[in-house]
């Protein structure tokens, strides 16, 4: 997110290189023999959390190149970090590496449940793969579709998070150079569309390489030749501000130097970034990982990336077991689906970014479970944070009951808002899909006002939830209604937090 100015002041100490401007500090560090080697290392990786690292290693991976201290072909490679460094790495497994073949990883979403590589062909170009990580394995890598690969060259790819979008890098006839950066993405029913080359903002007619879209879903990170840059790839970043690319800047010294770099990844938060470069010093191979850390000098206020990264883990809410839940994404106010994500079914953790601007209603399901719903406002001024929301899911028995958390109501009023329709649609999905469940709607206020007015506001307010449903054609015989005023709150009315909390909309489960 930050561009340092040519001319900045550079020492080079401990194998680190330090830099300042008038507004931020940049040390540059290689990871080490941990992760490099005297062979290339390159193509890193990193999940938004910056906790899980991928990277492509020509180190030598079988017992023949071993003894001759030779370079193998290119295999990927897993590390972990403990939150200071980045510990020891070894191969991916089967059948993400596969024997005989260039293995390349190109991107990881958010969450490190999904991931990109490139392996070559016959014919000495290559195609984009993709895997998912099913609990602790990674399932068999698929090709991506035509338009996405082509009897050309594919060698880079990045994909949004919205999980619509792929930005990717190909030398088919029709751009301005060599390799170019394209971008396709997904109609309504899921289909990937017509790859669209952006233009001189960002292409030339000499290559680009190395494409990543940052989690905010709007800052692109890439390499070029051309640009008149430094050395041979410099990175470069283009914004899309109102659907248009602004002309690609380069990040400049000292992330840039006269050598090549390349696959800039930077985290969430902004404040951290990795690329793999030849030119900075203390280089240990070919090329090698290096770690960019960005501080803000005192006097500057760091906002970071407009976005919110919410995580945490999804469990029984009873044996506390972790759960394989669907994770869906909606837009309140256009009432849009915005992606869905799956929490690991070995560990339960799940990871979405969610890009400044929405009310987000976020929604977690899984077979025999009530659904369990969040509602997330990010201003269109916020700045990053991270929010940690663990999700309890309950079984889908008499009894169990949840908060309706995106139920909006006008002011005093028993009017449902559109932001509601989503979680409506998520009761009425609940209700179709078991037909002989019977539910209680019931309305809860804070204690504020008489108990008589609170009684009636709160009855109506169920009863519009009821007449939706019914609307909708589920028979009114399966549902109730009940306006419980202030009778039951769940926490003490001695905030406007607590409050919040009590004016709410509940749902229980009557007879199934």
């Amino acid at each position: 997110m930050i561009t340092i100015s040519p001319g900045v002041l550079g020492i080079l100490l401990c194998g680190s290189l330090f830099a300042q401007n008038d507004s931020m500090k940049v040390e540059i560090t290689n990871l080490g023999s941990d992760v490099n080697s005297p062979y290339a290392e390159y193509s890193p990786v990193i999940s938004a959390d910056g906790a899980i690292m991928l990277y492509t290693s020509r180190k030598p991976n079988n017992e023949k190149d071993i003894r001759k201290n030779k370079q193998s072909m290119e295999m990927i490679y897993i590390s972990t970090s403990n939150g200071n460094k980045w510990n020891a790495s070894s191969p991916a497994p089967a059948p993400v590496n596969v024997p005989g073949r260039n293995n390349v990883v190109l991107g990881l979403s958010n969450d490190g449940q999904h991931m990109m590589i490139y392996r070559d062909d016959d014919a000495g170009n290559g195609n984009i793969w993709e895997t998912s990580l099913n609990g602790i394995t990674w399932s068999e890598p698929t090709l991506l579709p035509d338009p996405i690969n082509t009897p050309n060259h594919e060698s880079s790819a990045s994909i949004s998070p919205d999980g619509k979008t792929i930005y990717f890098v190909s030398n088919r006839p029709g751009g301005l150079g060599g390799r170019d950066i394209w971008i396709c993405t997904k109609d309504a029913e899921g289909e990937w569309g017509t790859p669209v080359n952006p233009g001189a903002a960002i292409n030339t007619k000499e290559d680009e390489e190395g494409v990543f879209i940052h989690p905010d879903g709007t800052s692109l990170y890439f390499s070029s030749k051309g640009h008149n840059g430094k050395g041979g790839y410099d990175v470069y970043r283009s914004t899309r501000v109102k659907g248009m690319w602004t002309t690609a800047e380069n990040l400049g010294t000292p992330v840039n130097t006269t050598g090549d770099e390349l696959f800039y990844q930077l985290t969430a938060d902004g404040k951290t970034a990795y690329y793999a470069s030849s030119g900075q010093p203390g280089c240990i191979g070919d090329k090698d990982i290096y770690k960019i850390t960005y501080t803000p000098v005192e006097k500057q206020k760091d906002r970071g990336p407009k976005l919110t990264l919410l995580k945490g883990i999804v469990t029984d809410s009873i044996t506390h077991k972790p759960l394989a839940a669907r994770i869906d994404i909606y837009d309140n106010e256009k009432n849009e689906l915005v992606t869905s994500v799956n929490s690991n079914s070995a560990t339960g953790a799940y990871l979405v970014s969610l890009p400044a601007g929405k009310n987000y209603n976020i929604t977690a399901t899984a077979p025999g479970y009530l659904f369990h719903s969040d509602n997330v406002t990010v201003p269109d001024s916020a700045s990053y944070k991270e929010v940690h929301k663990d999700i309890q899911l309950q079984k889908l028995e008499v009894g169990s009951s949840i908060v309706l958390n995106n139920i909006f109501f006008d002011y005093n009023k028993a009017t449902l808002r559109p932001e509601s329709y989503a979680e409506l649609n998520n009761l009425l999905k609940l209700m179709q899909e078991n037909p002989t469940l019977v539910i209680e709607i019931s309305g809860h206020t804070d204690n504020r006002g008489t108990a008589e007015y609170n009684k009636k506001l709160s009855k109506d307010r169920a009863q519009a939830v009821v007449d939706y449903l019914i609307s909708k054609g589920i028979p009114s015989n399966r549902m109730t209604y009940a306006g419980y005023g202030f009778d039951k709150p769940v926490v003490p009315n001695t905030s406007e937090a607590n409050m919040q909390l009590n004016r709410r909309v509940e749902f229980k489960i009557i007879s199934k």
